[in-house]
């Protein structure tokens, strides 16, 4: 990747670009869209609450460049964090599912595993806080860059962390995945395995509650 011009992934390799191409023909961003299947620990998995094998599992799939996810991280998390994160409660895990524009996602969800793991959550915050930059104009690479120097990325870090085919195979691996359990767009939640059509706040503690409740 260059560190001038446009943000280019011209080095991402053919299995992110095939991975990318398989997305677009897919994904519905209406909403941002989807339906899908899962709730058992996988491989990659962000998580944050109760540890593993917790009594309630709650698994989100979004996309830093998904408007409907950057919405529920603003309107619902804070209250569902508090409610259920923060009194481990619930393991909240975060699956990543990029969203058009492909590319930008990518590299961003990317950049969040290189500032490592007490830093992966901010950073993938601090992306969808910027969507109105991202999508209004500001060339990606700048927005991006802006947030990995903040994490405490040099500008040599960004470039190698974006363009690494190990992190880029293992994410394509992690996609693949996504797609195979049905997962067709984002934001998509399930909780115990089980997707849940209602992603409000009131949705989802109707489903946590009584899995909590259940013996």
């Amino acid at each position: 990747m260059r560190a001038s011009g446009p943000f280019k992934y011209a080095t991402m390799s053919r299995r992110a670009a095939v991975t990318a191409a398989a997305l677009a023909a897919m994904v519905t961003l209406a909403g941002c869209g989807g339906a899908a299947s899962g709730g058992a620990a996988a491989e990659g998995d962000m998580a944050k609450g109760a540890p593993e094998g917790a009594k309630v599992t709650v698994v989100e799939y979004a996309s830093v460049t998904c408007g409907a996810c950057a919405a529920w991280q603003t309107q619902v998390w804070p209250e569902f964090k508090a409610k259920y994160v923060d009194t481990n409660k619930v393991r909240f895990v975060f699956r990543e599912f990029p969203t058009s524009p492909e590319p930008v996602a990518v590299a961003g969800f990317l950049m969040a595993r290189c500032a490592g793991p007490d830093k992966y959550f901010p950073v993938i915050e601090e992306i969808m806080a910027s969507q109105p930059e991202l999508f209004g104009g500001t060339p990606p690479r700048q927005v991006l860059l802006r947030i990995a120097n903040g994490a405490g990325l040099s500008e040599e870090q960004f470039a190698a962390c974006v363009t690494d085919e190990d992190a880029i195979a293992a994410m394509d691996t992690r996609i693949k995945a996504a797609i195979d359990a049905g997962v067709t767009g984002t934001p998509n939640f399930f909780i115990n395995g089980e997707k849940v059509a209602d992603s409000s706040l009131e949705g989802l503690s109707e489903k946590i509650d009584a899995a909590l409740a259940a013996s």
